[in-house]
C-alpha cells in the first residue's frame, strides 16, 4: 500500500472506539446464553451445571444427555468404535440408521483401530463383509476404503510413507470421527450442532478484515484477552 493510499485513510481514536463501544448495549442475559450454549454444545457439563447455577441461565437441552454423549465421544477418541455405536444406539438407534455417511465413517474408524492393532486377518475380513458392500454402492465410500485398506500394504501401518493414508492412523482421524458423531447427536436433539461463540468471533474478524481498507481503528488481534490494539497511523 502507498503512502497516499494510507494517508486517505480515516484514522480513529482508541479513545473514539472505546466510547462507540460503550455506547452499544448487550443484554447480561444473551451473554450468559451464549456462554451456556457453548458449555452445552461443547460437553462441559460441569460447567454448564456451575454456570446455570450462579447465573440462573437455563440450558435448552437436558444436562442429563451431555454426560450420554460425551461417553459416545470419548468411546471413539479412545478408539472404543463398537462401544460407541452400542451407546448411541442406546440414545437413539435412528441417528445411524438415517445417516449412511456417519455410519460408514464408522466402520472405517472399526477398521483403521483392527489395523492399528496388527489384526490383519480381522481386518481384511471386516472389510470385506462390512465396507466393501457399502463402497459398491457409493463411489466415495469405496475411495475413502480403499485408502484405508492401503495401510494394510505395510508389516506396519505406522511407516506408511503416503502422507495421506498414514494420517488415518492420527489421533485427529479419531477427533474427526468422534466430532461428526457428536454433531449428529446434537442435530437429533433439535441442538445446534456447532456452538455460537467460535462464529461470532469468525465474523469479528471478517469484520475488521473489510474495514482495514477503509479506516485505521483499534483493532482486537489477542482474541483470548479482547485487547484494543493502537491503530496504525
Amino acid at each position: 500500500m502507498g503512502k497516499g493510499e494510507s494517508s486517505s485513510k480515516k484514522v480513529i481514536t482508541k479513545e473514539e472506539w472505546e466510547k462507540k463501544l460503550s455506547e452499544v448495549k448487550i443484554r447480561k442475559e444473551d451473554m450468559n446464553r451464549l456462554v451456556m450454549n457453548f458449555l452445552v454444545t461443547e460437553g462441559y457439563v460441569e460447567a454448564a451445571e456451575k454456570f446455570q447455577h450462579e447465573s440462573g441461565t437455563q440450558p435448552d437441552i437436558d444436562l442429563g444427555t451431555i454426560t450420554d454423549r460425551m461417553a459416545v465421544r470419548k468411546a471413539v477418541q479412545c478408539g472404543q468404535v463398537e462401544d460407541a455405536i452400542e451407546k448411541v444406539n442406546d440414545l437413539n438407534p435412528e441417528i445411524l440408521d438415517t445417516n449412511p455417511q456417519l455410519f460408514f465413517h464408522l466402520q472405517q474408524q472399526r477398521l483403521i483401530e483392527l489395523i492399528r492393532a496388527g489384526k490383519v486377518e480381522e481386518a481384511l475380513e471386516f472389510a470385506q463383509e462390512e465396507l466393501a458392500p457399502r463402497g459398491e454402492e457409493n463411489h466415495a465410500f469405496l475411495e475413502e476404503l480403499e485408502r484405508t485398506v492401503a495401510l494394510l500394504a505395510f508389516d506396519d501401518a505406522s511407516t506408511c510413507p503416503v502422507k495421506e493414508v498414514k494420517e488415518l492412523l492420527d489421533n485427529a482421524q479419531r477427533q474427526k470421527t468422534a466430532s461428526e458423531l457428536n454433531a449428529a447427536i446434537l442435530t437429533s436433539q433439535s441442538h445446534e450442532k456447532d456452538p455460537k461463540l467460535p462464529s461470532l468471533l469468525k465474523m469479528l474478524i471478517w469484520a475488521q478484515n473489510q474495514l482495514d481498507e477503509k479506516a485505521s481503528y483499534p483493532r482486537i488481534n489477542d482474541l483470548v484477552n479482547a485487547t484494543l490494539e493502537e491503530p496504525v497511523t
